[in-house]
């Protein structure tokens, strides 16, 4: 014999009797059920990988002490000289860029790429020795990041990894209207009751209800930090993040013209982001061009004066131009968004081209650089950190325990979801709309809601098995 599964609980006991709205309640608790279903494993991986990467410096600090930590002394070796060696060392490879150091206890860091592999070389500035070096795909945060942002599997793990981020707005949604006591009676003891299960668990009602409980009040509580970091990790998607980022550069809400020392360049072929790393409002501005003279290329320090004058923060990278018409490319992602700066340098006169910075930002850029730095823990330190890993280990409970509670009432043949209700025109229509919006707004989640249609339609509906496998 099977194990028996205890009846299903309801999320919301108090829910209203009216037939038409308890079909909407139902209806609305099934999309949440299979949204749950399908996508909470990936948001357990996010919530997980995103809480490591939360402590990147701290990490990174401990990992690479040795690379990272020089003895401050009086004379510095010039940049061009350092340059100079790391060519020596590694005759056959490119140097792409060169990373002074935020500090005076701060080693150099010297990337270059040699055949398909690109790799950092740290160096001494004040010796000019080599402290180490570590190939890129060596860096361990640099793995955790692919595998939050992509699962280790390129453009396939990142629309996945969006359509589960969009998908956890439904989420929350559905759960917010589960969540919300439905119990009409207006006295004000009913109201003080209604708190227990809706603000605070319900401890001595057994095990099933406090199951429910433990699952949709911490839920309810953790819901605003949840849906903040899932829309400002969105500008980082590959499709909607795109997508959005042209819209703000369109309409105006991107760079403006007042950055640029004299005429904008003409071509739209190269953007900032194919030459550097780059704050995410300064990825699609142009990439202007080096006026070619007879002069010899600026040395590496020449670019460092010009960052000191212009106030740029200290943990600049300096892109190193790789054509005859190429510019330096100055790059300063700190932990503060209003501290970010992108600039390009003609590398003959060492003329300003275009300097970029946070003031410069349209409201949405603005917005959307203190969101990443927010998302990331970096804006207000360790506490910006322990608050966001507190939301991590909310979802990552969130999810478990909603898992749990189907585990608990699935029976023994059959997924165990709620029954589909037969819902109303005046409802179908109502969900439609919000299906189209939702489409709308995010496409990928528009496109799977075509494709469940699709599987419901010809499948679902045409063959019994699976028909009562979903309680359909």
């Amino acid at each position: 014999m099977g194990k028996k599964k205890t009846p299903a609980a309801q999320p919301n006991e108090s829910q209203p009797l009216n037939p038409s709205s308890a079909a909407l309640y139902k209806t609305v608790w099934r999309w949440h059920f299979y949204a749950g279903i399908l996508f909470a494993p990936f948001l357990i991986i996010l919530a997980i990988t995103g809480s490591v990467y939360l402590f990147k410096p701290q990490i990174e600090q401990a990992l690479y002490r040795d690379y990272y930590t020089v003895t401050p002394q009086v004379e510095r070796v010039t940049p061009s000289k350092l340059v100079g060696q790391v060519k020596e060392l590694y005759p056959d490879a490119t140097i792409t860029k060169y990373r002074p150091g935020e500090s005076d206890s701060r080693s150099t860091e010297i990337s270059m790429t040699s055949g398909n592999e690109s790799m950092t070389v740290f160096m001494n500035p004040y010796t000019g020795e080599k402290i180490g070096e570590l190939k890129d795909k060596d860096r361990i945060m640099d793995k955790i990041e692919e595998f939050h942002g992509e699962l280790m599997v390129g453009t396939i793990g990142d629309r996945i990894v969006e359509l589960a981020a969009c998908w956890a707005i439904v989420l929350i949604l559905t759960g917010l209207y589960l969540w919300l006591p439905k119990n009409k009676n207006k006295s004000k003891t009913k109201k003080k009751r209604s708190l227990a299960g809706v603000l605070y668990p319900r401890l001595g009602k057994g095990k099933q209800i406090l199951r429910r409980d433990l699952h949709a009040v911490p839920a309810f509580w953790v819901a605003a930090g949840m849906l903040f970091l899932i829309m400002t990790g969105l500008p980082w998607s590959g499709l909607w993040g795109s997508n959005f980022q042209t819209v703000a550069t369109n309409t105006g809400a991107g760079y403006p013209p007042s950055i640029w020392s004299g005429s904008a360049p003409s071509s739209h072929v190269v953007q900032t982001k194919d030459v550097a790393e780059v704050p995410w409002a300064a990825e699609n501005l142009e990439v202007p061009n080096s006026s070619i003279s007879d002069f010899t290329p600026l040395p590496i320090e020449d670019v460092m004066y010009v960052a000191r004058s212009e106030g740029i923060h200290p943990s600049y990278t300096i892109s190193i131009p790789q054509q005859a018409d190429g510019v330096y490319t100055l790059s300063a992602y700190p932990p503060k968004a209003q501290d970010e700066a992108t600039m390009h340098i003609d590398q003959y006169s060492g003329a300003v081209l275009a300097d970029y910075r946070y003031d410069h930002y349209g409201s949405v850029g603005k917005a959307v650089a203190l969101g990443i730095t927010l998302h990331k823990g970096t804006q207000f330190g360790i506490v910006n950190q322990i608050f966001s890993l507190l939301i991590c280990v909310g979802i990552v409970l969130i999810a478990v325990s909603g898992l749990y509670l189907w585990w608990k009432r699935k029976p023994e043949h059959g997924l165990g979801a709620p029954k589909a209700p037969e819902v109303d025109a005046k409802h179908r229509r109502v969900f439609l709309l919000l299906f189209i919006a939702l489409g709308i707004l995010f496409p990928l989640v528009g496109l799977s809601l075509i494709i469940v249609w699709l599987i419901d339609r010809f499948i679902v509906r045409r063959i019994s098995a699976v028909k009562t496998f979903l309680n359909a």
